[in-house]
């Protein structure tokens, strides 16, 4: 927008040509943070920077002893957020913002005698710090009165500008401290040997575990590969065996066919052939036994018969044998009775002899047909 004017976040905005009001009024309005408008012609802008510099300081300086040394420090420094700042610094620096290093420089510059001149080399080198706050406080105020803030100072170098004073001081600590970095790298390369020593046991340890690793994993690969070289034979030897087993329970099944099959064929009618053979034999052999029976009861009938017919005939020997003895007969008939009853008795046991002697011949043999299995 025309006559619009807005400053950067580390610049202020001077305006001025309009008159301020109040009694302690500054020439300029200071705007920050925000824009304004500036009326061409009766207004005119310009920019004070708030932005952070830096003043470089290079200054011999005598101390307390009388000896020189060379001091440099490095001071950062801005101008005031405030409106008191921003207008002294405003006031002094508008026309050339480029001053304020150099008068800053100046201004410690002369601080950094005073105090260094009050103070021992030694206390210098051992409290640097020390010495950097006091210069600053020495100059807050004066650098408060231009309107600009310190944010820092340090202490670059101190040098005693080849008096030897410096190295001097530090030849007991630097001999100590070469005497402790002798030590120290003593023990820094007793431990590196140490760590050399035992880096290279765990090498030799970590090769050893490799190798019985190596061998084992090598092992189970040469098992395993047998164990595939075999896997084919075997396999091979497995299926045959299980084709044999098979078979021979096929053969078995086939045996035991044929086993009931010859029992069909062959047993069977063979036993029912010996059985017929068997039964005809018995049957003959009964009938050969009965035959001889009965021609055996056929001879005793005969026997019987020819022995009865000449029954009387003995019956007439014994009568007339009895005609010419001298017998008595005591009880008349009875008596006589008993003589014929007597001779009759005779008979019966002559026949008895005879018959038991018939039946005490022995039987014809008959001939037993062979048992078949």
């Amino acid at each position: 927008m025309f006559g619009y004017r807005v400053p950067a976040p580390n610049e202020a905005l001077l305006i001025s040509g309009r008159k301020q009001r109040g009694a302690d009024a500054l020439p300029f309005k200071i705007v920050t943070g925000h824009g304004a408008f500036v009326v061409p012609i009766f207004s005119k802008a310009t920019r004070l920077t708030l932005a952070m510099q830096e003043a470089e300081v290079e200054e011999d300086c005598y101390t307390q002893q009388g000896l020189t040394l060379a001091v440099r420090s490095v001071i950062a420094f801005k101008v005031g957020d405030d409106h008191e700042s921003i207008a002294a610094a405003a006031r002094r620096f508008q026309g050339d913002q480029s001053q304020m290093p150099v008068l800053v420089g100046r201004i410690f510059s002369g601080h950094l005698r005073s105090i260094i001149g009050s103070m021992t080399v030694e206390a210098i080198i051992r409290e640097q710090q020390t010495l950097a706050d006091a210069i600053v406080d020495a100059s807050k105020t004066e650098m408060a009165r231009i309107g600009l803030d310190i944010d820092s100072l340090q202490i670059s170098s101190i040098d005693d500008k080849g008096a030897g004073y410096i190295r001097a001081l530090a030849a007991p600590h630097q001999a100590r401290v070469n005497q402790e970095a002798k030590v120290a790298q003593a023990a820094a390369d007793q431990a590196s040997a140490m760590a050399q020593q035992e880096s290279v046991r765990n090498q030799a340890e970590y090769a050893r575990q490799t190798a019985i690793a190596q061998a084992r994993y090598q092992a189970e690969i040469d098992q395993a590969q047998q164990t595939a070289a075999q896997a084919g034979p075997l396999a091979a030897a497995q299926a045959q065996q299980s084709v044999l087993v098979e078979r021979a329970l096929v053969a078995q099944k086939y045996a035991e066919l044929r086993q009931v099959e010859l029992v069909a064929e062959v047993v069977r009618p063979a036993q029912a052939e010996a059985e017929r053979i068997t039964t005809l034999a018995r049957a003959q052999a009964d009938a050969t036994k009965l035959s001889a029976e009965a021609a055996a009861a056929s001879d005793r009938i005969a026997l019987d018969q020819l022995v009865i017919q000449q029954l009387p005939e003995l019956l007439r020997a014994a009568a007339q044998g009895l005609q010419g003895a001298n017998l008595t007969v005591l009880n008349g008939a009875e008596g006589l009775n008993s003589v014929v009853a007597s001779l009759a008795a005779q008979g019966m046991a002559l026949l008895d002899t005879v018959r038991k002697g018939m039946d005490a011949a022995p039987a014809p043999v008959i001939a037993q047909p062979p048992r078949l299995p």
